[in-house]
Order: structure tokens, then C-alpha cells, then sequence
């Protein structure tokens, strides 16, 4: 019996896109020798995205459709692909052409291998632009410098997972703010890296703004570190070194105490700088609690087709 493999693909307002995928991927697919399917994770697209999946659906068997109530992000699309998935081997790509289909036979090989969880390196990205290039590479300098576990540098959302460890990331890994590309480095069994360089966009734009790159930063620091709590610590000795000096220099300078206003308030805004940032980072923290606490579906599926 052949072996299984599940290719899951969010979508996203992608119409301009998803028919070059599909006459791009197929082919690869129908090279390699396990069976497939086409995992379509429709995240609540407001273009024609849904009734081109359907089309491709009823003329193709190996395409599934999942599509959500409304769009519920990037991470939840491919959570929900993993769990409505069943193969013996899973791959999460986009829709874009980015990720190369063409490196599907090597995802294979690794697996056939025994390698479990296979990570998707990217080497080059022009169509990013420099900006993004630069804070992604800063992004996992400040996460692995912060945190215990240490990601690979420039993983994508490109990656590939056995069943096994797919089964682990239903079971286990179900946090509300998630970072799913940590996880599957996070989980341990034999892993391997495969390097590639993103093609460009084949249509469309970037669902990903400064804003919501950033707060998604912010929320995967504070799901795999609690260091940023123990900022208060560090501030506190410094406060208190600092005050030390003032008081050392208050009592030894020939002067008396040090002219007045101007160091006062610069005191002032920069103690009042530290507490806020703390208090910030505290908050954060709780809105990662009080959204796990309300524990609120991670998508909610309205139809399927073809599973």
C-alpha cells in the first residue's frame, strides 16, 4: 500500500494564483511514488479564491477543500490542514509559488530516510525587499538569544512533518497565540534542513504588514521566553546602582548636591521609561493568558469538501 502525503496550502485572497499552483504542482506530485492530496485551507478569502478551489475540486479527486467562517491568520490555516489531514508525511506551503513545489522529491527522500521533521531554510528572498530581509534575521538573532530553544535561522512556513509528529502538534501543541514554525523545530525526533531560495511572488501581495510582522514578533517571544518578566530584576539592581552614584556624588562633590532641574527630570523620564516597558511587557503576558483562558476556538470550519 502506498504511502500517504497531505500538501497543505492556506489561502488567502490568492484568485491571481491558485490555478498557476495547481498546473505547477501536480505534475511534481504525480512524479514521486506516494499517493497525495491537496489540503486547500481557505482562510476566510473575500475574492473568488473559494469557488476556483471548488472548480479544481470537483474535476480532481486529490484536492480537499477546508474553508473557515471568516479569516482567522496564517497559523490557524495550517493547524487546521494538520488536523484534518491524515497523511503518513506533511508538507505546509502557500499558495504563492514562493515555496518551490520542485523540492517536493527531496521532502520525500528525507522521509523515506526517517527524518521526521524536515525544515525549510531560505537563503535568499529579493522579493521581500531589504527591510524585511534585515528584520528577519534580526528577529531570530533576539528570539534565540532570549530563548531556550534555538530555531533555525530563516525557517519558513515552508516545512515538512511525519504523521507522528503531527499527531503531537493535534494533541499537545493547541495554544491560541502560536508560532507554528517554533513548534515543529520545538518538538525534538530526527530532524533535517533543506535549503532554498523563495521564487517571486507569482501574483498578489504580502498579507503580512510592519504592524502585524511586529506584533507577531512580540507574540512569539512571549510564547517561548519568560526572560522579558525578569527585565523588572535587572532594572531594579541598575535603579538602585544608579542611585547609589547620585548618592555618592551628592555627598563628595565640592558643590553639594548636583544642579538641580535638568538632572531631575532626565532621572525622572528615564525611570518612568523602564516601569512603563515593564508594565508593557507584563501586559502583554496577561492578553497571552486571558486569550488562552477564554480558550476560544482556534478556527471554526463551515464546509469541506472532498474529505
Amino acid at each position: 500500500m502506498k504511502k500517504l502525503l497531505s500538501v497543505i496550502v492556506s489561502v488567502y485572497n490568492e484568485e491571481a494564483a491558485l490555478k498557476t499552483f495547481y498546473q505547477e504542482t501536480i505534475p511534481v506530485l504525480k512524479t514521486i511514488s506516494w499517493d497525495y492530496q491537496l489540503v486547500f485551507v481557505n482562510d476566510g478569502s473575500r475574492d473568488k479564491s473559494l469557488e476556483i478551489l471548488k472548480g479544481l475540486a470537483e474535476t480532481d479527486e486529490h484536492v480537499k477543500i477546508i474553508s473557515f467562517s471568516r479569516n482567522f491568520g496564517h497559523e490557524a490555516a495550517m493547524i487546521a490542514g494538520i488536523d484534518y489531514s491524515h497523511g503518513d508525511g506533511i508538507i505546509c506551503m502557500d499558495a504563492d509559488l514562493q515555496h518551490p513545489p520542485e523540492y517536493i522529491p527531496e521532502i520525500i527522500k528525507n522521509f523515506e530516510a526517517g527524518i521526521e521533521v524536515i525544515n525549510m531554510v531560505r537563503t535568499k528572498n529579493e522579493s521581500a525587499g531589504w527591510f524585511k530581509n534585515l528584520a528577519s534575521t534580526a528577529f531570530y538573532k533576539v528570539i534565540n538569544m532570549l530563548s531556550d530553544v534555538k530555531f533555525e535561522s530563516n525557517a519558513s512556513d515552508f516545512f515538512a512533518i511525519s504523521g507522528r509528529v503531527a499527531e503531537v502538534l493535534r494533541k499537545d501543541y493547541r495554544e491560541k497565540v502560536r508560532f507554528l514554525r517554533g513548534y515543529v523545530q520545538n518538538v525534538g525526533f530526527k530532524k533535517s534542513t533543506i535549503e532554498y531560495e523563495a521564487h517571486a511572488r507569482v501574483a498578489g501581495e504580502s498579507k503580512y504588514s510592519i504592524r502585524k510582522l511586529f506584533q507577531f514578533s512580540v507574540n512569539t517571544i512571549v510564547c517561548f521566553s519568560n526572560l522579558p518578566l525578569k527585565l523588572g530584576v535587572f532594572a531594579g539592581m541598575f535603579a538602585a546602582a544608579l542611585g547609589m552614584l547620585v548618592l555618592i556624588y551628592t555627598l563628595f562633590t565640592r558643590n553639594g548636591a548636583p544642579s538641580g532641574y535638568a538632572t531631575i527630570v532626565i532621572l525622572n523620564c528615564f525611570m518612568f521609561a523602564i516601569l512603563f516597558l515593564l508594565v508593557g511587557i507584563i501586559g502583554e503576558y496577561i492578553a497571552i493568558l486571558f486569550a488562552e483562558l477564554k480558550d476560544r476556538p482556534i478556527y471554526i470550519v463551515e464546509e469541506t469538501k472532498n474529505l
